[in-house]
This record gives structure tokens, sequence and C-alpha cells, in this order.
């Protein structure tokens, strides 16, 4: 192969992998936002098969469409083409500085989500501080959690569990449950939850 046409290959495949992580971003804000394919396209304005195809990283994304497609998901155009790998939005991974903060009610309680928006499983940091925490309460799905730092006082089902950190639970949801920081110093726990991240349940 002569020098000109290994450029040109390497070029292409630059391009594709360009567009990929594009695609990639375009769905991974999509799905941040709640919007099917269908609803996204309407609002941007644009064909649903020419949706998929820039998600897909079949297709570049055109300069014509970048701007309609940013403003229906509420970014700026950069957003969508920045080449960083500290990009904001990603299907596979969050960077630490760009976890989105979850509503919560209960007092002295915050939660980061730390899964990507097309995961089927809801990962969170849930930070307690001293003397916060939650009244019994239950929904669907399973949850395990990791104990990073502090200790937490976690009821499941009536029976009381004093955890510290390296400890972990699991237990299904719908078991009334609740958890308080008793302790002088804040707990961090990795949560874990099979229902999707909303609004916040009552009691949490």
């Amino acid at each position: 192969m002569s020098d000109a046409a290994d450029v040109t290959e390497r070029a292409g495949r630059d391009a594709d992998e360009a567009d990929i992580r594009v695609g990639r971003r375009v769905r991974a804000l999509r799905l941040a936002r709640n919007l099917s394919l269908a609803d996204l396209a309407a609002r941007a304005g644009i064909s649903i098969g020419a949706l998929s195809q820039i998600e897909r990283g079949m297709t570049s994304l055109r300069v014509r469409v970048i701007w309609p497609l940013a403003a229906a998901l509420d970014v700026e155009p950069s957003a969508l083409i920045v080449d960083d790998d500290e990009a904001e939005s990603d299907l596979y991974c969050v960077r630490a500085a760009r976890r989105r903060p979850l509503p919560v009610q209960s007092e002295g309680i915050s939660k980061d989500l730390l899964s990507p928006p097309g995961a089927v499983l809801t990962g969170m940091m849930v930070v307690v501080e001293p003397g916060g925490g939650t009244d019994a309460y239950s929904h669907s799905g399973h949850e395990f959690g990791f104990v990073a730092e502090g200790e937490i006082e976690l009821t499941v089902d009536s029976t009381r569990y004093v955890l510290k950190a390296g400890d972990s639970f699991a237990f299904k949801s719908t078991l009334l449950h609740a958890f308080r920081n008793t302790r002088p110093e804040r707990c961090s726990i990795v949560w874990v939850n099979s229902q999707k991240a909303k609004e916040p349940r009552d009691g949490e």
C-alpha cells in the first residue's frame, strides 16, 4: 500500500470512529432526557431514520442538523461534536466531575447518579450526613450497596444492621427498609438499584 493510500485509509478510519463517538453522545443525551427516537426526531425536525443513522455512527452529523438537534437536546452545539475524553455524556461511562445529582426528600442525604444514561441498573453515590436518614419505605426492584466510608444503620424487614466501611448488603426492594447515620462522621455508600432513577419516592 502506498503512503498516500495509507493516509487516506487512516483518515477514513478516524472519521468513522469520530462518527461513532458523536452518535453515542447523541444517544446518551437523548436517553438522559427520556426521549424516544421519534420524540427527538420530531423536536429536531429530522426523520427517525436519519437520527437512527447518526446515533449508530453510520452517517456524519451535518452542520444543518447540529443546531436544531442541539436545541432539541437543550445543549450547546459543541457538546455534540467536541472530541474530548472528558466529554459531558457517554453511553458507557460517567466522569467524576459530570455526575448528576438526584432529587431527595429526606434531610441530610445526597445522591449522585453513577450509571450512564443507557444503563439497565441505577448506580448511585449516596452520602448520609450525621443524623441524616429515611423513614421506612419500599418499592419494586432489588438493591445492593457497599459502604465506602463511615457507618450506617440499615433496617430491612424489621431487622437492624450496623454496617461499617467495607461491609455490603443486598435485598428485595419490596421489603420495608430504612437507613440512618447515627455517627458523628458522614457515611458514603455505593448503592445499586434495579429500578431506574426518577423523582424521589415518599420517605426517601
